[in-house]
C-alpha cells in the first residue's frame, strides 16, 4: 500500500543573508571551533534514535516515544522542539536535504514523513506498507530519491517526486525472522546503488537499486558488524555504528565496494548504546539511544561528539 499526503514542494532559492549564514557556518564547521560543546543533554524520557545534520550547524533528533523532532544548535548545545509529533508516532532514522526538508523513518507504523525545517510544519506523510510486520527504520538521500529500509521485511522503499516504489531484495540477501534486518544505508561512490547493513547478521550488502540484487560485502579485520545501526560514508570510509557494542567500526571500501577493510574502532566512555551518527566539519555527532536501560519518563538522554578520526573530541 502506498499513499502520499502531498508532494513536497521544491525550494531551491536562498536569500543572500541565508547563504551568508550557511557559508559562515560551514567555515566554522571545517575549522571545528574548540568552544563548541562535545556533549549536550536531551529531554528526560525522550528516547532518541535518529540524528541528521544539514549544511548549517543544526542537528535534528527524533523521539521513539511520540515522534517529536528536536533542533539543536551545535555551537551552543541548546535547542528546542521543531515538530511536536503526536501520540503513537515514532521518529527514527532521518536525513535533511539541501532545501531544508527533513525525511524521517516512521518505524512500526510503516510510514515516513517529510518536515520543513524552516517552518517546523509537516509537509507530507507517506504510507509505504501496513502497520503490522514492518519497521521503517532508516533513510538515505541519493540522486535517485529518498531510500528507506524495512527491518522486518525484504524490501526497500524509494520516494521521489511524491511517488513511492518498492524494491524487493534478492541475491545474497537473507531475512532473519523476528529480528532487525536492513537498518542503516548509504549510497555507493557513484551514487547509483546502496550499501545496507543487516543488524541481526552483522553483514553488509551492496544493493543494485534497479534490480534489488544484493551482493554480500566481504568484511576484512572483523568477523562481522553485528548490531550495526546507522551508517555514514565519508569518501571511501564507511562508519558503522554498532549500538550495543558501544563503538563505531571504520571500514575502507575497495574500488568495487564489495570489500570493506577495518581501519579503526572508535570507542568513547560517553557512548551508551549510540544508534546513529551525522557529520559536521571534522566531527561525528551521535545520540545515545540507551536501548539497554529501561526507559521511564525521567530517564536521561544525551548526544555526544567525537572526531572523525576517533582521536579525542576537540
Amino acid at each position: 500500500m502506498v499513499e502520499s499526503a502531498r508532494t513536497p514542494p521544491r525550494r531551491t532559492v536562498l536569500t543572500a543573508a541565508a547563504a551568508a549564514v550557511i557559508a559562515t557556518a560551514m567555515q566554522a564547521g571545517s575549522a571545528e571551533a574548540a568552544s563548541w560543546p562535545v556533549e549536550f543533554p536531551l529531554p528526560n524520557g525522550f528516547q532518541p534514535e535518529g540524528i541528521a545534520v544539514g549544511r548549517a550547524p543544526y542537528a535534528y533528533m527524533g523521539s521513539r516515544v511520540d515522534g517529536r523532532i528536536l533542533r539543536v544548535d551545535l555551537r551552543t548545545g541548546r535547542g528546542g522542539v521543531l515538530w511536536p509529533g503526536g501520540a503513537g508516532l515514532v521518529s527514527l532514522g532521518m536525513k535533511v536535504d539541501e532545501a531544508g526538508l527533513l525525511y524521517v523513518a516512521g518505524g512500526g507504523g510503516g510510514s515516513a514523513r517529510v518536515i520543513d525545517t524552516s517552518t517546523g510544519k509537516l509537509v507530507a506523510t507517506h504510507q509505504f506498507t501496513s502497520t503490522t510486520g514492518h519497521f521503517i527504520n532508516d533513510v538515505v538521500l541519493t540522486r535517485g530519491g529518498a531510500w528507506f529500509t524495512d527491518s522486518r521485511d525484504s524490501y526497500l522503499y524509494v520516494l521521489k517526486g511524491g511517488a513511492v516504489r518498492r524494491l524487493k531484495l534478492r541475491g545474497d540477501w537473507e531475512l532473519v525472522p523476528d529480528a532487525n534486518n536492513a537498518n542503516g544505508l548509504v549510497a555507493t561512490g557513484d551514487g547509483r546503488d546502496l550499501i545496507v547493513v543487516s543488524s541481526a547478521q552483522g553483514r553488509l550488502y551492496r544493493v543494485d537499486t534497479g534490480t534489488g540484487h544484493a551482493t554480500l560485502v566481504d568484511i576484512v579485520g572483523l568477523p562481522d558488524v553485528v548490531n550495526g545501526d546507522g551508517l555514514l560514508r565519508v569518501g571511501p570510509l564507511l562508519y558503522v555504528v554498532q549500538n550495543r557494542l558501544n563503538r563505531i567500526a571504520v571500514l575502507r571500501l575497495d574500488a568495487e565496494e564489495t570489500t570493506a577493510t577495518l581501519v579503526r574502532l572508535i570507542t568513547d566512555p560517553r557512548f551508551d548504546v549510540p544508534s546513529t551518527a551525522a557529520r559536521f566539519g571534522n566531527r561525528l555527532y551521535l545520540v545515545n539511544a540507551r536501548f539497554t536501560t529501561p526507559p521511564t519518563p525521567e530517564t536521561t538522554y544525551n548526544g555526544v561528539a567525537v572526531r572523525l578520526n576517533g582521536v579525542g573530541t576537540r
